[in-house]
């Protein structure tokens, strides 16, 4: 199922990288992607939503 996020506090690759790894802590199998420049964070995960934005936050960032 693709779920669509809006995170905030991200600033360069490095977050990118940091939300991408939070996501695959919950679904190692998730496809991430992290737009920068918008915030914008899409995942085809099987995980509930409400996992996956916990691991978003628990990385440092602010689902909106």
């Amino acid at each position: 199922m693709s779920q669509k996020f809006q995170v905030a506090g991200m600033s360069c690759g490095h977050c990118v990288n940091a939300v991408q790894n939070a996501v695959q802590t919950v679904d190692p199998e998730a496809q991430v992607t992290v737009v920068l420049e918008t915030g914008h964070v899409d995942v085809l995960s099987q995980q509930p939503r409400q996992d996956l934005v916990a691991a978003i936050e628990n990385a440092g960032y602010r689902v909106q």
